[in-house]
């Protein structure tokens, strides 16, 4: 019997993790963590002087002037996350699909998670008709919903919503009274920056969206957890820092002391971290401009990748040739593709998308190479995509995916 259940096919409540860069860790920034590998205090609950300065500093260069007095840091986005769903209270709305990590906090606290559909250009932030719709049925069973959660540079479909369709969603959770959370983990890895029009839902409704930002996007490595929130201004925001405190402190959610050494110094930008991050964004958006056109090319679905260091791929036009690998949902597409291609490819379930669609999220980090050497030739490289290492990942995906469609066509009724 197939199993239909997404809580049966497999640890869906815990993964998967955000995509890594695969790179080696900079040199400046393990000196910074080295430094203070000696330093005995804790930090402050909500992080010390020299995390929220910097992230200060970090949203004013963006366009969002911020007081320390509206910032905290916690180790990584998902605690940020859990305390302020805790802290607001109500049922919770997401897009679908939808980052992996943004659900199970709050079904850990007993919540309602209502996943709300995306327009077809874009993921990450819902179409303002659907969610005008869900909050309406949601408020007519007797569910209050409070939160919306949402990311205009999104993980997993690697889009970017254009402003105006952001703005829409903005007005329609405005007029229904909802807090925004919006998750900008991805928002300086955009792959094509000068042509690219990214907004924060900060800049458009000032006092109801708290910004969160987890610093393993794009300015530390992912173990290394850090992440910093900013809150709006004026007494509703006070209040809900103030709640969020109580609740990362009854947690004892606290950054660790050489990690926040290294988030501030990361925050801050000097030229190596910014270097850094600006070379990677650019080798990560040519591999997966590669893995893309290796998708489109085998007859599968994906929208052209726009940030970060994955894409989504839908793989139904293969069904038939998947079938015959008894392949029929996502779970078990992601036990295939994972054995096939020798890397992670969670499931679209994991993201909050239907377990029969056949759906994947596909990381670029995997193919740049199995050492620090190679990947570091990869980062350094004028064409990286024609180093050897490269070129035999990209080979290997390609002929799975290129299987995968001859065995479609052969399956094709005649015409």
């Amino acid at each position: 019997m197939r199993r239909t259940d997404p809580e049966g096919h497999g640890p869906v409540r815990y993964g998967p993790s955000l995509p890594g860069d695969g790179l080696p860790v900079l040199p400046e920034l393990a000196d910074v963590l080295t430094a203070a590998a000696y330093r005995t205090a804790a930090q402050p609950i909500g992080g010390g002087p020299g995390v929220l300065d910097a992230a200060c500093g970090y949203w004013s260069r963006r366009g969002l002037p911020t007081e320390a007095s509206h910032v905290a840091a916690g180790p990584g986005a998902p605690s940020l996350l859990l305390a302020l769903t805790a802290a607001l209270g109500g049922d919770v709305l997401v897009p679908r699909p939808c980052a992996a990590w943004w659900a199970p906090y709050a079904r850990l606290l007993g919540r309602p998670v209502f996943h709300v559909p995306t327009p077809a250009e874009s993921g990450g932030v819902p179409d303002p008709y659907a969610l005008l719709e869900t909050v309406r049925r949601v408020r007519a069973e007797g569910g209050d919903p409070r939160l919306l959660v949402l990311s205009v540079a999104d993980d997993p479909t690697a889009t970017v919503a254009p402003p105006e369709a952001l703005h829409e969603t903005v007005e329609a959770a405005q007029g229904e009274g909802l807090h925004l959370v919006s998750d900008e983990t991805w928002r300086d890895t955009l792959h094509a920056p000068h042509d690219t029009v990214l907004l924060s839902p900060a800049e458009m409704l000032s006092d109801r969206v708290t910004v969160v930002t987890d610093l393993a996007g794009a300015l530390l490595p992912p173990g290394w957890p850090a992440a910093v929130a900013r809150f709006p201004q004026g007494a509703e925001g006070e209040g809900l820092h103030a709640r969020v405190l109580d609740v990362l402190t009854a947690m004892g959610a606290t950054v660790a002391g050489p990690v926040a050494a290294a988030a501030g110094y990361a925050l801050d930008e000097p030229r190596p971290v910014t270097v850094r991050r600006d070379s990677a964004v650019r080798l990560h958006a040519r591999v997966a401009a590669a893995v893309h056109a290796a998708v489109v090319a085998a007859g599968a679905l994906s929208r052209p990748p726009q940030a970060g260091r994955h894409l989504y791929v839908d793989l139904d036009e293969l069904r038939s040739a998947l079938g015959a690998h008894g392949v029929g949902d996502a779970q078990e597409l992601e036990d295939f593709l994972t054995a096939r291609l020798g890397m992670p490819a969670p499931g679209g379930h994991r993201f909050g998308d239907d377990l029969g669609a056949l759906r994947v999220r596909l990381s670029t980090g995997p193919l740049l190479g199995g050492t620090d050497e190679e990947r570091t030739e990869c980062l350094t490289s004028p064409s990286p995509l024609e180093l050897p290492h490269v070129q035999r990942a990209l080979i290997s995906l390609r002929s799975v995916l290129d299987d995968l469609r001859d065995d479609a066509q052969r399956w094709e009724p005649p015409r």
